[in-house]
Formats: C-alpha cells, sequence, structure tokens
C-alpha cells in the first residue's frame, strides 16, 4: 500500500467534540457501514442505552430504506426549514432506537454550504445532549460534508474489508483524519472477515502502513465475521439482532458495542 499524496491546506480549526457521538466511516462504498451502524445502534439500545441513529450519507442514504422504515421528516426537511432536527428524530418500534433518516437521491444536500452544514453539525451536537449514545452513518469517503458532520466525534470508526481498495481507501481517511486533528480517537473495525485470524491480518495490513507513514496507531475496535444472516436480514429489511441475534456477526457488533461502552 503506497502512501495517497493530500494537499496540505487540508488543516481545519478544530470543533468541539461530542464526547457521546460515534461516527461510522468508511473510504469507500459496499464494506458494510450502514449495515454496522444500524447494528451498532441497536445493539447499544439492547445494553439499555438511549440511542440515536443519524443518517449522515447526505445525497444516498439508506438507513430506512434497509429497515424497511417510512419516517414521517427527513433531514431534508430540517434543511428545508420545515422541522427541526430533533423533530425529525423518530422512534423505530423495532429497534427501540431514534432515528433521523436522510433523503436519499437529492444530490443538492450533499452540496450545502459550509454554514449550513456546520449549523447542522451544531444542531445534532446539541440534540446529542437527549441520549447516550449518537450513531452517525457518514457517507463514504473523505469529502467536506463527511469531515464536517464527522468531526465532533468522540470517536470514529472507521470500516474495512480485506480487499485492496477498502484497505488503500480505508488509510485515505485515516490519514486525512489524523492530519486534521492529531488528537482524534480513530479506530479500525473489519468487517466481512473469513474468520478472527483473518480479520487481524486484515488490521494488521493497514496497522502497519499508518505507523510507517504517519507515525500513528489506530486501534482495532473489533472484526465481524463474514455471515450470510446479515444478507438475509437485509433482504427482509429487518434488524439483524432481531432476526437472527444469535448469528456470528450478531455476536461480533455486540462485542464492539461493549467495548466502546466499556472504554476499552
Amino acid at each position: 500500500m503506497t502512501d495517497p499524496v493530500f494537499p496540505a491546506a487540508l488543516k481545519n480549526v478544530r470543533p468541539l467534540r461530542g464526547g457521546n457521538v460515534i461516527a461510522v466511516a468508511s473510504g469507500k462504498g459496499g464494506v458494510g457501514k450502514t449495515w454496522f451502524s444500524i447494528t451498532l445502534a441497536h445493539a447499544l439500545t439492547k445494553m439499555g442505552k438511549n440511542s440515536l441513529l443519524f443518517d449522515g450519507d447526505l445525497g444516498l442514504a439508506n438507513v430506512d430504506i434497509q429497515l424497511g422504515f417510512q419516517p414521517k421528516n427527513d433531514l431534508g426537511a430540517v434543511i428545508n426549514g420545515d422541522v427541526t432536527l430533533g423533530r425529525a428524530a423518530q422512534r423505530f418500534p423495532e429497534g427501540g432506537f431514534d432515528i433521523i433518516a436522510g433523503r436519499s437521491g437529492s444530490g443538492t444536500l450533499a452540496q450545502l454550504p459550509s454554514q449550513r452544514l456546520s449549523g447542522l453539525r451544531n444542531d445534532l451536537l446539541e440534540l446529542a445532549r437527549n441520549y447516550d449514545c449518537v450513531i452517525m452513518d457518514m457517507g463514504a469517503g473523505v469529502d467536506r460534508t463527511v469531515r464536517t458532520l464527522s468531526g465532533p466525534a468522540g470517536t470514529t470508526l472507521v470500516v474495512t474489508t480485506d480487499e485492496p481498495t477498502s484497505l488503500t481507501d480505508a488509510y485515505a481517511f485515516i490519514k486525512l483524519s489524523h492530519a486534521t486533528n492529531p488528537t482524534a480517537d480513530l479506530r479500525v473495525v473489519v468487517n466481512m472477515a473469513q474468520s478472527v485470524k483473518d480479520g487481524e491480518r486484515t488490521y494488521g495490513t493497514i496497522l502497519k502502513a499508518c505507523q510507517n507513514f504517519l507515525k500513528f496507531k489506530p486501534s482495532l475496535a473489533g472484526i465481524i465475521r463474514r455471515d450470510l444472516k446479515v444478507r438475509d436480514a437485509i433482504r427482509n429489511q429487518s434488524p439483524l439482532l432481531t432476526r437472527s441475534p444469535g448469528c456470528d456477526a450478531a455476536r461480533d457488533v455486540l462485542a464492539i458495542a461493549q467495548r466502546l461502552m466499556s472504554g476499552q
């Protein structure tokens, strides 16, 4: 893996941080980021936490689609000024957590002016005071929207698989995030691993690149094993922890949630 080069002008002022905000990000799409965000929010709720899932993938939102959930309001209504962010949060009865849905296919949301995007971020920080945990499902990549919205997160989970493009793009996200905020709590989640040992090898690859090029060691948040029950849950628009709570992937996400809450 070679070290991607980024412009030196990408140094931002560090925003205020939300300790109970967990951003879920990835360098590229197709790594299971949204499914993981949903399952993590559900796992935290099962642990007794009052949780909010925020669909921050502006323009390609699909949290509600994966769950077969039809919200009365979404992030588009917030940005249009029709409702406040708090009013857009709606309880997902099957999971017991709240959701702020995005608006799929609306490219204009991804091109919000910086001031309005920062205002949305600050509103989310205020709303986070009402919850134990806020999970932000971010868009794939390292664009301005992702950087602005994920900046306040107390912890950022970077989801990757063992595919070379996924590893390279995850490293790129870590590189840029670390350069912008060297104190950011960045952790790696290896998804769709053939086994725990394979997942550890995948993490070792990205860890070595970060040590060699960044002199930085992102910790391992956890490994999620490849599990056909995940595809089954998504196809049936049902949470994995409801449909197949005892499967390998479900246990792996629950373990990640437990480590996050125990401060490990």
